[in-house]
């Protein structure tokens, strides 16, 4: 991570005038007090985009396929060592399932094929990294809020949590995975979706093949990659450090709306 990233939420938490200077997002989340404001700032901008939401689902602006991005960055990890992943790598995905299942009436499991076969999405929409840059990506797939009503969610559950196939601190053990989560509101958006197909293609290995989360609204270490199993949650507590991913468990904001 760049100093970038500090700058970037020193100003959106009005300290851009203090004279914080550091060389990376680690060190940012050990300052006394930094982890406090942090949620605060996302306390406030989570409860206006939400205010924003109770009118209506506002869509993220979609753009023309004339405008994609030629050499989009794959950020995080590119290319999974875990013994999960690279089986599924051996057998190009044939083997691969998708698990739904926690506070489900119907728990579930697809295919890729079968995936495929359900009705999808196609969408225009520019990736906006917390690091600063800006990508415009053609992605194709299955609207989350199909595979959910498929499964059927049981009335308690409010979140949804993706495990995904990589680690970024032990890139080769297949414990303490990635895993991310959004709200209902977020899950539920038309323009949430499951993607496998990425500018007309297959989704490449370092985008998060075979299944990737495009959430739009929102910035894009939310969008897990190398996803394998979707759970419906009423509280992700129990799950990593309580603070419902990843980054998250390192001092991000849960919520990133943009």
């Amino acid at each position: 991570m760049s100093s970038n990233l500090i700058t970037r939420r020193a100003t959106l938490l009005g300290l851009g005038g203090s004279g914080l200077i550091l060389s990376g997002c680690e060190q940012a989340v050990q300052i006394p007090g930094f982890q406090g404001m942090l949620e605060s700032a996302e306390h406030l901008n989570r409860s206006g985009q939400r205010l924003v939401l109770a009118s209506g689902q506002p869509l993220a602006r979609e753009y023309q396929r004339s405008e994609i991005t030629k050499n989009f960055k794959a950020n995080g990890t590119v290319r999974p060592q875990t013994d999960i992943y690279k089986r599924l790598v051996v057998s190009e995905f044939s083997d691969y399932k998708l698990t739904v299942d926690g506070l489900v009436e119907k728990p579930i499991e697809f295919t890729l094929p079968e995936l495929k076969a359900l009705p999808s999405r196609t969408q225009v929409t520019r990736h906006d990294c917390v690091e600063g840059w800006s990508a415009i990506g053609m992605w194709k797939g299955v609207p989350l809020s199909t595979i959910l009503m498929t499964a059927r969610l049981k009335p308690n559950a409010r979140y949804v949590v993706f495990h995904c196939a990589d680690n970024l601190f032990n890139p080769t053990s297949d414990m303490g995975l990635y895993y991310e989560s959004i709200d209902l509101v977020d899950a539920f958006h038309p323009q949430t979706i499951m993607a496998y197909e990425m500018n007309g293609e297959a989704l490449p290995i370092p985008h998060g093949a075979p299944l990737r989360l495009r959430v739009e609204r929102q910035l894009g270490y939310k969008m897990a990659k190398y996803v394998l199993r979707i759970e419906a949650v009423e509280s992700f507590a129990g799950l990593g450090l309580g603070r419902g991913g990843f980054w998250e468990d390192q001092g991000y904001e849960w919520y990133a709306g943009i």
